[in-house]
């Protein structure tokens, strides 16, 4: 993982308290609001994590909706945080009860958001901490690389391990996305509930972005 200065971590924090707002959904490509704000986004296989780790790094519950259905993400959703950056939650993937034609229809809708978002800094790829890397996110990954986009791994649900588990599964997934073009060489460690690595995860965005206080 990346190292910050404690003032990084500072600032990276008073950014995330500021106020955070739904924008809206989008369910195809030209609803997409006007590219005028730096954006990072978050993907991920659906029951992940991503609407409780979204809900995390801006310290509220109920900011993006968690459901108890996987894959009910089935739109491209926009988050605003202070008019300085916008956060964005892509459909997630690996259904099991969805059609094959509304999985394919959704996921065209995020690879076109990924091909054609000037404004896209970095995606953060959610992986399950339990499960490392599958055969189910190489798609994501190929996509990813294809589509030439920054994207760095973020580990989830870090808290569901067994001490010293997570160093293993963190080092087995930079070994897994090592020769991959698009990848960022550095996984960062998670957990929403214990709010373990979203102090790191906040400083790497604020970086990235270029976002200043």
């Amino acid at each position: 993982m990346d190292d910050f200065t404690p003032e990084e971590l500072e600032q990276a924090r008073i950014l995330f308290a500021r106020p955070a707002t739904f924008v809206m959904g989008c369910a195809k490509i030209e609803q997409l609001p006007d590219p005028d704000l730096p954006e990072i986004a978050f993907a991920g296989r659906s029951n992940v994590g991503k609407s409780s780790l979204i809900n995390g790094l801006v310290g509220m519950h109920k900011l993006a909706r968690a459901s108890n259905e996987p894959g009910r993400t089935r739109e491209v959703n926009f988050f605003d945080l202070d008019g300085r950056m916008r956060l964005v939650d892509l459909p997630g993937y690996g259904w099991a009860k969805a059609s094959k034609s509304t999985v394919k229809k959704f996921q065209d809708l995020g690879r076109d958001y990924l091909r054609g978002r000037v404004t896209l800094k970095r995606v953060y790829l959610l992986i399950d901490a339990r499960h490392g890397l599958k055969k189910v996110d190489d798609e994501a990954l190929d996509a990813l690389d294809l589509a030439a986009v920054s994207y760095q791994i973020v580990l989830t649900k870090a808290d569901k391990l067994k001490k010293g588990e997570a160093e293993k599964v963190q080092a087995a997934t930079l070994k897994g996305i090592s020769k991959r073009p698009a990848a960022y060489p550095a996984v960062i460690v998670t957990s929403a509930e214990k709010g373990e690595g979203l102090p790191e995860l906040r400083a790497e965005i604020m970086r990235t972005t270029g976002v200043e206080l």
